[in-house]
């Protein structure tokens, strides 16, 4: 027979993995539910822009690029575009001319090209 320190062990560790995977699955914030909406809404829609349109928008934040260059994340209409060959001047919340070059795979996002800086 068990004695008394295993089995309370073992309630505890029923419990603690139990309260985790009701959190997981179950018990998400509203805005953690209103996040993953968004992040399902998007994946559904069309993208706003088509190859080869020319926008105007401010660059929100860098990201550095797997290939080691720096790249400015911009958003249209919600929809994230990162951009190429932004002069090393230019910061965050500058507005920037660009060129729609592609879409990634499950056109989620799209990677464009720096024109100008407005």
């Amino acid at each position: 027979m068990l004695g008394p320190a295993v089995l309370g062990s073992a309630v505890v560790v029923v419990l603690v993995i139990g309260s985790w995977l009701f959190k997981r699955f179950r018990g998400r914030s509203a805005d953690e539910r209103q996040s993953w909406d968004r992040h399902t809404d998007a994946q559904e829609r069309d993208p706003p822009v088509d190859i080869g349109d020319i926008e105007e928008t401010a660059i929100r934040e860098f990201s550095d690029h797997h290939s080691g260059e720096r790249r400015a994340v911009c958003k249209i209409e919600g929809f994230v575009v990162f951009v190429e060959d932004v002069p090393a001047d230019c910061e965050p919340t500058d507005v920037i001319r660009l060129k729609i070059l592609s879409f990634n795979r499950g056109h989620t996002s799209a990677t464009a090209t720096h024109l100008k800086t407005v």
